[in-house]
Protein backbone atom coordinates (compact mmCIF):
# COMPACT_ATOMS: atom_id res chain seq x y z
CA UNK A 1 0.00 0.00 0.00
CA UNK A 2 2.95 2.58 0.30
CA UNK A 3 4.28 1.76 -3.24
CA UNK A 4 4.43 5.05 -4.48
CA UNK A 5 4.86 3.74 -8.23
CA UNK A 6 1.50 1.89 -8.08
CA UNK A 7 -2.21 3.76 -8.21
CA UNK A 8 -5.03 2.58 -5.97
CA UNK A 9 -8.02 4.40 -6.21
CA UNK A 10 -9.30 5.71 -2.66
CA UNK A 11 -12.42 3.43 -3.00
CA UNK A 12 -10.93 0.19 -3.43
CA UNK A 13 -10.55 -1.90 -0.52
CA UNK A 14 -6.95 -3.39 0.36
CA UNK A 15 -6.34 -5.82 3.33
CA UNK A 16 -3.42 -4.04 5.09
CA UNK A 17 -0.79 -6.83 4.46
CA UNK A 18 -1.89 -6.74 0.77
CA UNK A 19 1.77 -6.51 -1.60
CA UNK A 20 0.92 -4.45 -4.37
CA UNK A 21 4.24 -4.11 -6.86
CA UNK A 22 4.95 -1.02 -9.02
CA UNK A 23 3.10 0.03 -11.97
CA UNK A 24 -0.01 -1.96 -11.14
CA UNK A 25 -3.60 0.10 -11.12
CA UNK A 26 -6.71 -0.80 -9.10
CA UNK A 27 -9.70 0.76 -10.04
CA UNK A 28 -12.51 1.52 -7.41
CA UNK A 29 -15.11 -0.59 -6.26
CA UNK A 30 -12.53 -3.48 -6.11
CA UNK A 31 -12.02 -5.99 -2.81
CA UNK A 32 -8.93 -7.74 -1.79
CA UNK A 33 -8.10 -10.14 0.44
CA UNK A 34 -5.31 -10.49 2.80
CA UNK A 35 -2.14 -11.83 2.03
CA UNK A 36 -2.65 -11.35 -1.74
CA UNK A 37 0.52 -10.17 -4.03
CA UNK A 38 -0.50 -8.29 -7.08
CA UNK A 39 2.77 -8.04 -9.68
CA UNK A 40 3.53 -5.02 -11.79
CA UNK A 41 2.01 -4.01 -14.51
CA UNK A 42 -1.44 -6.02 -13.11
CA UNK A 43 -4.64 -3.82 -14.08
CA UNK A 44 -7.38 -4.85 -11.96
CA UNK A 45 -10.81 -3.27 -12.94
CA UNK A 46 -13.97 -2.53 -11.47
CA UNK A 47 -16.11 -5.40 -9.92
CA UNK A 48 -13.41 -7.59 -8.49
CA UNK A 49 -13.96 -9.16 -5.72
CA UNK A 50 -10.33 -10.92 -4.96
CA UNK A 51 -9.60 -13.45 -2.37
CA UNK A 52 -7.15 -14.25 0.46
CA UNK A 53 -3.39 -15.18 -0.41
CA UNK A 54 -3.94 -15.04 -3.95
CA UNK A 55 -0.78 -14.36 -6.79
CA UNK A 56 -1.16 -12.34 -9.42
CA UNK A 57 1.26 -12.20 -11.75
CA UNK A 58 2.27 -9.46 -13.96
CA UNK A 59 0.50 -8.42 -17.17
CA UNK A 60 -3.15 -9.74 -16.04
CA UNK A 61 -6.47 -7.78 -16.45
CA UNK A 62 -9.23 -8.59 -13.91
CA UNK A 63 -12.29 -7.62 -14.06
CA UNK A 64 -12.35 -5.86 -17.40
CA UNK A 65 -16.44 -5.38 -19.01
CA UNK A 66 -17.12 -8.27 -20.96
CA UNK A 67 -16.61 -8.77 -24.63
CA UNK A 68 -19.81 -8.98 -25.30
CA UNK A 69 -21.86 -6.70 -27.62
CA UNK A 70 -25.02 -7.52 -25.53
CA UNK A 71 -23.35 -5.92 -22.60
CA UNK A 72 -24.97 -2.43 -21.59
CA UNK A 73 -23.17 -1.23 -18.04
CA UNK A 74 -24.75 -3.29 -16.37
CA UNK A 75 -23.13 -3.35 -12.30
CA UNK A 76 -21.47 -6.86 -12.74
CA UNK A 77 -18.51 -8.38 -10.54
CA UNK A 78 -15.90 -10.78 -10.93
CA UNK A 79 -15.38 -13.27 -7.54
CA UNK A 80 -11.74 -14.82 -7.00
CA UNK A 81 -11.47 -17.72 -4.12
CA UNK A 82 -8.66 -17.84 -1.91
CA UNK A 83 -5.51 -19.35 -2.58
CA UNK A 84 -5.41 -18.68 -6.39
CA UNK A 85 -2.76 -18.40 -8.59
CA UNK A 86 -2.81 -16.11 -11.92
CA UNK A 87 -0.24 -16.34 -13.96
CA UNK A 88 1.10 -13.65 -16.61
CA UNK A 89 -0.90 -12.09 -19.02
CA UNK A 90 -4.35 -13.78 -17.94
CA UNK A 91 -7.54 -11.75 -18.76
CA UNK A 92 -10.73 -12.34 -16.84
CA UNK A 93 -14.48 -10.66 -18.01
CA UNK A 94 -16.70 -9.77 -15.58
CA UNK A 95 -20.39 -10.96 -15.93
CA UNK A 96 -23.07 -9.59 -18.23
CA UNK A 97 -26.86 -9.67 -17.14
CA UNK A 98 -27.53 -13.11 -17.59
CA UNK A 99 -25.21 -14.69 -14.63
CA UNK A 100 -24.27 -10.78 -13.15
CA UNK A 101 -20.53 -12.57 -12.40
CA UNK A 102 -17.92 -14.30 -13.24
CA UNK A 103 -16.69 -16.93 -10.53
CA UNK A 104 -12.99 -18.65 -9.55
CA UNK A 105 -13.14 -21.15 -6.85
CA UNK A 106 -10.18 -21.57 -4.02
CA UNK A 107 -7.21 -23.05 -5.17
CA UNK A 108 -7.16 -22.82 -8.75
CA UNK A 109 -4.17 -21.91 -11.11
CA UNK A 110 -4.71 -20.00 -13.92
CA UNK A 111 -1.21 -20.55 -16.47
CA UNK A 112 -0.61 -18.00 -18.27
CA UNK A 113 -2.41 -16.31 -21.23
CA UNK A 114 -5.57 -17.84 -20.74
CA UNK A 115 -8.97 -16.19 -21.07
CA UNK A 116 -11.78 -16.34 -19.05
CA UNK A 117 -14.85 -14.93 -20.20
CA UNK A 118 -18.25 -13.23 -18.97
CA UNK A 119 -20.33 -15.15 -16.92
CA UNK A 120 -18.33 -18.38 -16.39
CA UNK A 121 -18.32 -20.45 -13.34
CA UNK A 122 -15.33 -22.22 -12.38
CA UNK A 123 -15.17 -24.43 -9.43
CA UNK A 124 -12.38 -24.87 -6.77
CA UNK A 125 -9.11 -26.60 -7.37
CA UNK A 126 -8.80 -26.17 -11.29
CA UNK A 127 -5.64 -26.04 -13.58
CA UNK A 128 -5.94 -24.57 -16.58
CA UNK A 129 -2.58 -24.42 -18.36
CA UNK A 130 -1.05 -22.01 -20.49
CA UNK A 131 -3.30 -19.80 -23.86
CA UNK A 132 -6.70 -22.48 -22.39
CA UNK A 133 -9.73 -19.78 -23.70
CA UNK A 134 -13.33 -20.04 -21.87
CA UNK A 135 -15.88 -18.55 -24.08
CA UNK A 136 -19.18 -17.18 -22.06
CA UNK A 137 -21.58 -18.78 -19.97
CA UNK A 138 -19.29 -21.93 -19.66
CA UNK A 139 -19.10 -24.12 -16.08
CA UNK A 140 -16.62 -25.66 -15.02
CA UNK A 141 -16.56 -28.41 -11.82
CA UNK A 142 -13.98 -28.85 -9.31
CA UNK A 143 -10.64 -30.56 -9.75
CA UNK A 144 -11.23 -29.76 -13.42
CA UNK A 145 -7.53 -29.68 -15.88
CA UNK A 146 -7.72 -28.07 -19.17
CA UNK A 147 -4.51 -28.60 -20.43
CA UNK A 148 -2.61 -25.94 -22.66
CA UNK A 149 -4.53 -24.52 -25.90
CA UNK A 150 -8.21 -25.82 -25.02
CA UNK A 151 -11.17 -23.67 -26.23
CA UNK A 152 -14.05 -24.38 -24.55
CA UNK A 153 -17.32 -23.00 -26.57
CA UNK A 154 -19.70 -20.75 -24.86
CA UNK A 155 -22.52 -22.74 -22.68
CA UNK A 156 -20.22 -25.64 -22.33
CA UNK A 157 -20.36 -27.31 -18.83
CA UNK A 158 -17.49 -29.33 -17.56
CA UNK A 159 -18.01 -32.13 -14.81
CA UNK A 160 -15.88 -32.52 -11.63
CA UNK A 161 -12.45 -34.27 -12.20
CA UNK A 162 -12.54 -34.39 -16.07
CA UNK A 163 -9.49 -33.92 -17.84
CA UNK A 164 -8.85 -32.26 -21.53
CA UNK A 165 -5.58 -32.89 -23.27
CA UNK A 166 -3.81 -30.24 -25.02
CA UNK A 167 -5.30 -28.32 -28.23
CA UNK A 168 -8.61 -29.45 -27.81
CA UNK A 169 -12.16 -27.98 -28.93
CA UNK A 170 -14.62 -28.56 -26.35
CA UNK A 171 -18.13 -27.93 -28.13
CA UNK A 172 -20.35 -30.16 -26.04
CA UNK A 173 -20.15 -30.94 -22.71
CA UNK A 174 -17.74 -33.36 -20.70
CA UNK A 175 -19.34 -35.56 -18.33
CA UNK A 176 -17.20 -35.71 -14.53
CA UNK A 177 -14.36 -38.17 -14.19
CA UNK A 178 -12.90 -38.55 -17.90
CA UNK A 179 -10.53 -38.33 -20.13
CA UNK A 180 -11.51 -36.12 -23.56
CA UNK A 181 -9.01 -35.95 -25.98
CA UNK A 182 -8.85 -36.10 -30.15
CA UNK A 183 -10.78 -34.50 -33.08
CA UNK A 184 -14.13 -33.96 -32.60
CA UNK A 185 -13.64 -34.40 -28.84
CA UNK A 186 -13.79 -37.78 -27.83
CA UNK A 187 -13.95 -40.32 -24.35
CA UNK A 188 -10.40 -41.87 -23.96
CA UNK A 189 -11.06 -43.51 -20.84
CA UNK A 190 -11.48 -42.04 -17.30
CA UNK A 191 -8.96 -39.68 -15.17
CA UNK A 192 -7.83 -42.37 -12.98
CA UNK A 193 -4.84 -41.02 -12.28
CA UNK A 194 -6.46 -37.76 -11.13
CA UNK A 195 -8.93 -39.80 -8.97
CA UNK A 196 -6.07 -41.77 -7.42
CA UNK A 197 -4.65 -38.75 -6.19
CA UNK A 198 -7.69 -37.90 -4.71
CA UNK A 199 -8.18 -40.69 -2.73
CA UNK A 200 -10.52 -43.18 -4.75
CA UNK A 201 -10.18 -46.67 -4.35
CA UNK A 202 -9.73 -49.23 -7.05
CA UNK A 203 -13.07 -50.04 -6.55
CA UNK A 204 -14.60 -46.69 -7.17
CA UNK A 205 -12.67 -46.33 -10.36
CA UNK A 206 -13.17 -49.44 -11.59
CA UNK A 207 -17.48 -48.75 -10.88
CA UNK A 208 -17.23 -45.66 -12.70
CA UNK A 209 -15.18 -47.10 -15.80
CA UNK A 210 -17.91 -49.62 -16.21
CA UNK A 211 -20.61 -46.70 -16.09
CA UNK A 212 -18.86 -45.04 -18.74
CA UNK A 213 -18.62 -48.46 -20.65
CA UNK A 214 -22.58 -48.49 -20.94
CA UNK A 215 -22.65 -45.06 -22.50
CA UNK A 216 -19.66 -44.95 -24.58
CA UNK A 217 -18.75 -48.60 -25.34
CA UNK A 218 -21.97 -50.42 -25.79
CA UNK A 219 -23.47 -48.23 -28.75
CA UNK A 220 -26.42 -47.14 -26.68
CA UNK A 221 -27.96 -43.88 -27.04
CA UNK A 222 -27.98 -41.50 -23.93
CA UNK A 223 -31.43 -42.82 -22.99
CA UNK A 224 -31.31 -45.97 -23.57
CA UNK A 225 -27.46 -45.76 -21.46
CA UNK A 226 -29.32 -43.81 -18.62
CA UNK A 227 -32.31 -46.18 -18.40
CA UNK A 228 -29.64 -49.02 -18.10
CA UNK A 229 -27.88 -47.24 -15.44
CA UNK A 230 -30.68 -46.43 -13.38
CA UNK A 231 -32.21 -49.81 -13.83
CA UNK A 232 -28.53 -52.46 -13.61
CA UNK A 233 -26.17 -50.23 -11.71
CA UNK A 234 -26.11 -49.17 -7.77
CA UNK A 235 -27.05 -46.34 -6.58
CA UNK A 236 -23.97 -44.37 -5.36
CA UNK A 237 -22.67 -40.45 -5.52
CA UNK A 238 -20.90 -41.07 -8.66
CA UNK A 239 -23.32 -43.42 -10.44
CA UNK A 240 -26.16 -40.35 -9.39
CA UNK A 241 -23.66 -37.35 -10.16
CA UNK A 242 -22.99 -38.88 -13.77
CA UNK A 243 -26.93 -39.43 -14.30
CA UNK A 244 -28.11 -36.15 -13.53
CA UNK A 245 -25.42 -34.13 -15.67
CA UNK A 246 -26.30 -35.99 -18.32
CA UNK A 247 -29.90 -35.18 -17.71
CA UNK A 248 -29.35 -31.68 -17.26
CA UNK A 249 -26.51 -31.03 -20.60
CA UNK A 250 -28.60 -28.14 -22.44
CA UNK A 251 -25.81 -28.66 -25.51
CA UNK A 252 -25.33 -32.22 -25.60
CA UNK A 253 -22.30 -34.12 -23.75
CA UNK A 254 -19.69 -35.55 -26.14
CA UNK A 255 -20.14 -38.32 -28.16
CA UNK A 256 -16.96 -40.20 -29.52
CA UNK A 257 -15.27 -42.94 -28.08
CA UNK A 258 -11.65 -43.93 -28.72
CA UNK A 259 -9.31 -46.71 -27.54
CA UNK A 260 -6.31 -45.10 -26.49
CA UNK A 261 -3.21 -47.62 -26.28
Amino acid sequence: MNQPLAYVHPGAKIAKNVVIEPFTTIYNNVTIGEGTWIGSNVTIMEGARIGKNCNIFPGSVISAVPQDLKYNDEETTVEIGDNVTIRECVTINRGTADRMKTVIGNNCLIMAYCHIAHDCVVGNNCIFSNNSTLAGHITIGDYVVLAGMTAVHQFVSVGNHAFVTGGSLVRKDVPPFVKAAREPLSYVGINSVGLRRRGYSTEKIREIQNIYRILYQKNYNNTQATEIMEAEMEATPERDEILQFIKDSQRGIMKGYFKSN
